[in-house]
């Protein structure tokens, strides 16, 4: 079962594949027709978002079997979690597009569930039991409607995103224009962060330390990738390979933090070589293909997943959080980092909703408020899940 689940995955990740093609095709050819003088890029977009439809429907046989499998629900770990937000990213974006019937939509969302996914699996995919704290059904109803509201919220960002690129002036340097560039680096770096990671797996890099732990215990720690970042009073254990340049506090998981600075300085050198053949940001080379897109849509769009997207997030992450905390600690609230972090992500989109509702926040404000809200997911996945110890880290 555990290999059909796999499987399933795999030609989903492929359909989402294809999709991304589909829809790139029906926003770049919006000018090319048939000899009938049909438009090809209306027909792309249709067969793009089926296609989408098909994806979905084998990452959701891969969830029941795994399931089926493991015996619980799969999201237990970052491989689980990360497949599962995938996953409800692109229900979200099949439920708006079935609304908007935008394709460049689709050209923007079905790259970052295609990243998602292959974030996803290069961590540890191997089932395993639950350990006795998230032994619960509010282990299925926390973290599945969490994971459910971050999707939605998520093509906010994707909406955002493509209004800035579509109204920003990439011919003259100022903050803006710096600060999508960030963006984009960040997408360039997570995508690093995928090659960088498989190439170390394929060449089988492996470095074992003895450290002293948070709990000033003597433990061992292995190394994907060469150690920059080393662990708190650090000692290699494995012969030929690199020390360490730096060794980090006991708090942080070092292992984990060392990838993050791979990832950072490779999509640094990735997006430089970008910049080199494409002579223009990156957003500036995007900018031709969305001529046609109407920013008063895209607009609509991200506000819509917003509005959807916050309460069914607030739900999972606020509330049955709060209830299964009291189930499993006794108490609350407890400030942990995931905890304060869900309370920042839940404070931010509520500010985003006022300031839009009450204060007439659209356009290009708000694009940069859907942007900054995904920031912030992105984080509380990846930084505070890898890299701060705490009481709900994957890591």
């Amino acid at each position: 079962m555990a290999e059909i689940s796999a499987n399933l995955l795999l030609i989903a990740f492929f359909l989402y594949l294809i999709a991304t093609i589909c829809f790139a095709v029906s926003v770049t050819g919006r000018k090319w027709r048939d000899k009938q003088g049909d438009v090809i890029g209306n027909r792309w977009g249709t067969v793009g978002y089926v296609i989408s439809i098909f994806g979905f429907c084998f990452s959701v046989g891969y969830f029941i079997t795994r399931w089926i499998a493991a015996g619980h629900v799969p999201v237990s770990n970052m491989f689980e979690y990360t497949t599962f937000l995938g996953t409800t990213l692109c229900l979200a974006f099949i439920i708006l597009y079935g609304i908007y019937k935008t394709n460049v939509l689709g050209m923007f969302t079905m790259p970052i569930v295609l990243l998602v996914i292959a974030f996803a699996s290069v961590f540890p995919t191997e089932l395993e039991p639950l350990i006795p704290a998230l032994q619960s059904n509010w282990l299925k109803i926390h973290v599945t409607t969490t994971a459910l509201g971050q999707g939605i919220l998520s093509i906010g960002f994707a909406a955002g995103l493509i209004y800035l690129i579509r109204t920003l002036d990439f011919t003259k340097r100022n903050k803006k224009v710096f600060w999508l560039e960030f963006i984009m680096y960040s997408l360039v770096s997570l995508v690093s962060f995928i090659i960088i990671r498989y190439a170390f797996e394929l060449l089988q890099y492996q470095a074992t330390f003895e450290y002293v732990n948070g709990a000033g215990e003597s433990a061992e720690m292995t190394y994907n990738m060469p150690a920059l970042l080393g662990p708190n009073e650090g000692t290699l254990l494995t012969n030929g390979m690199m020390e360490p340049l730096i060794s980090m506090p006991a708090w942080l998981r070092s292992d984990d933090a060392n990838t993050v600075v791979w990832s950072l300085g490779a999509g640094l050198i990735f997006y430089f070589l970008l910049r080199l053949v494409l002579r223009k940001p990156l957003g500036g080379a995007i900018q031709p293909l969305l001529r046609g897109i109407s920013p008063d849509t895209v607009d609509e769009v991200s506000y819509r997943a917003i509005a959807i997207g916050f309460p069914v997030f607030t739900l999972g992450g606020l509330i049955f959080a709060m209830i299964w905390a009291q189930i499993a600690w006794t108490r609350f609230w407890g400030w942990d980092p995931k905890e304060v972090w869900a309370l920042i992500t839940f404070l931010f989109y509520a500010a985003y909703l006022h300031l839009r509702l009450s204060r007439g926040w659209h356009g290009e404000r708000s694009a940069w408020l859907c942007v900054i809200g995904f920031v912030i997911i992105m984080f509380n996945l990846i930084f505070v899940n890898l890299v701060i110890a705490g009481l709900h880290s994957y890591a």
